[in-house]
């Protein structure tokens, strides 16, 4: 008769998609993310914090993947058979929250939200299910102004982190490429959901551009674009005529590039208006109190505009969003931010649907290597936008609101590879445990550590072996260790173990430098936190 083996045990390991963060990594995150809070706290944001889990109704069709409506969430039936989701952004639940609580909330409502969310997707590398945004929007504000603070915000979160000359925000409006999209005839103002299908994969085209390259967008607007597995993708079906108007918006800054080499770009009429307009505003000494990078950001801000103009033609949509580019490029310039900060871009699309006007993304510009060694940009780190019609869905009235996202991970990731990460990881100092019956003794000793601000603890481990407690203690990333047997407590001392420094001794010091034992210093029991203190760095 074969033994019964009894129930099978749970497999210990993170489910498919999921990752663990270990006390490092949260300190370093929970670092960062207050850093980020004072930037967004200094501009007059409030905190929120919503539910994890919303109606899939309130979530509705803004979904990370636009080919799947109502896909891409972790979904499931309650006890009265309505649908709920994890929440797949924090945009989504703002928009609910600006709905449920439009009469107590002031108008406009600033907010930053920091959390995880989870998507339901193919999980890859460095693609987790689960991982952590901060945002921060303006609900309520038509005002363009809306949409400059928060380039500039992102702008000085950037600063603040100690990036400072390793990003560039670039900006652009969903109304230009809308005025692209009328002038090749795939957008009707008369009525805007015709060409729906078809809009919706040229904006997915251009915003993969950095991925496919001139002609695997121009394939995709076109008949579609087969990859190197042999996988065909169908395009927009666009023809030639209508596909050379969206392209030559794709390669605009190629085109603008051009014209800046030359003297008449840079001094042409609308340049020297634009530059003029702000020279007067400030009787003429713009250059003297922005300095030349700003002025620099109005000639290549101002050629961008000129060649947005006749791209978007006679649209009235595609002028009316070079207008607010140039409003926006004004308020910015007006505020010192220059080209190597924030930049007018017409390479920035965003690939979500729901834009509705000003549209922004933050890259970092350092170089890393990749998995196969080869040197490439960081890349992205942030993006955003303007979404008047998100609100709308919940009050039937258009609400106006602008807003951007950080992605967490990507931004720690960077901050770690420039050595910027705020985070300490130093564990907690130590208090061996060399007599079983004087427990009170060593809590003391931890408490007064504690009380002192210096994290502690009592190792409560079996305290038979005392190389055990070292070696826990190395584990933890300890600082230093306290010692105190009875001989030292009849005498009124302790012995402080300087842990960093005794392995650097271990792994450098000669044999009798070793013997010398520079590392473990006696001292006063009351004079436990000064030592402590000293070794931190912190006397």
């Amino acid at each position: 008769m074969a033994k019964d083996k009894g129930p099978r045990r749970p497999r210990a390991e993170t489910p498919k998609g999921f990752r663990d963060y270990f006390g490092a990594e949260v300190s370093e995150r929970k670092a960062m993310l207050d850093t980020i809070a004072e930037v967004y706290h200094r501009y007059g944001f409030d905190a929120l914090e919503t539910s994890a889990v919303e109606t899939v109704e309130a979530l509705g069709k803004f979904l990370p993947d636009v080919d799947r409506p109502n896909e891409g969430v972790f979904a499931w039936q309650d006890e009265d058979q309505d649908w709920l989701a994890l929440r797949y952004d924090l945009t989504a639940p703002l928009a609910r929250v600006a709905a449920q609580y439009r009469n107590d909330l002031p108008t406009p409502y600033r907010r930053y939200a920091m959390g995880p969310v989870w998507r339901n997707e193919k999980p890859g590398p460095g693609r987790f299910r689960q991982f952590y945004q901060c945002d921060a929007d303006t609900v309520g504000s038509a005002s363009v102004a809306a949409d400059a603070e928060i380039c500039a915000m992102l702008s000085d979160v950037f600063e603040t982190l100690g990036l400072g000359g390793d990003y560039v925000v670039r900006v652009n409006n969903r109304k230009v490429l809308n005025g692209v999209m009328e002038v090749a005839g795939v957008l009707d103002p008369a009525d805007p959901e015709k060409f729906a299908h078809e809009r919706g994969i040229v904006l997915r085209a251009i915003d993969k551009f950095d991925k496919f390259g001139e002609a695997g967008v121009r394939a995709l607007i076109g008949k579609g674009r087969m990859d190197e597995s042999g996988d065909f993708t169908k395009g927009a079906g666009l023809s030639d005529e209508q596909a050379a108007v969206i392209m030559r918006f794709v390669n605009a800054n190629d085109a603008i590039n051009q014209n800046l080499k030359s003297q008449s770009a840079v001094s042409s009429k609308l340049g020297s208006d634009f530059i003029e307009t702000l020279s007067n505003a400030y009787d003429g000494g713009f250059t003297e109190l922005f300095g030349r990078s700003a002025a620099s950001a109005l000639a290549r801000n101002s050629a961008t505009l000129a060649h947005l103009r006749e791209i978007v033609g006679e649209s009235g949509v595609g002028a009316e969003g070079v207008q607010e580019l140039e409003t926006i490029a004004e308020l910015l310039a007006a505020q010192g931010y220059g080209p190597d900060r924030i930049v007018i871009d017409p390479s920035v699309v965003r690939g979500l649907g729901y834009y509705t006007g000003p549209v922004f993304e933050a890259e970092l510009t350092f170089e890393i290597l990749d998995e196969k060694g080869r040197k490439r940009q960081f890349g992205s780190v942030a993006g955003g936008g303007r979404y008047d019609d998100l609100v709308k869905r919940f009050t039937g009235q258009s609400v106006p609101a602008t807003g951007v996202s950080i992605g967490v991970d990507r931004l720690l990731a960077a901050l770690r590879a420039k050595g910027r990460v705020q985070g300490d990881g130093r564990g907690p100092v130590v208090v061996t445990v060399m007599d079983r019956d004087r427990m009170a003794d060593y809590q003391a000793m931890a408490t007064e550590l504690r009380r002192a601000g210096i994290r502690a603890e009592v190792y409560l481990g079996n305290p038979k072996n005392f190389g055990n407690q070292l070696k826990y203690a190395d584990k933890r990333n300890s600082p230093a260790a306290i010692i105190q047997g009875g001989d030292e407590a009849a005498r009124g001392v302790v012995q402080v173990k300087d842990l960093y420094l005794g392995a650097k001794i271990a792994a450098e010091a000669s044999h009798e430098e070793w013997k010398a034992q520079p590392a473990q210093t006696e001292v006063a029991r009351a004079d436990l936190v000064a030592e402590v203190r000293r070794i931190l760095g912190q006397g």
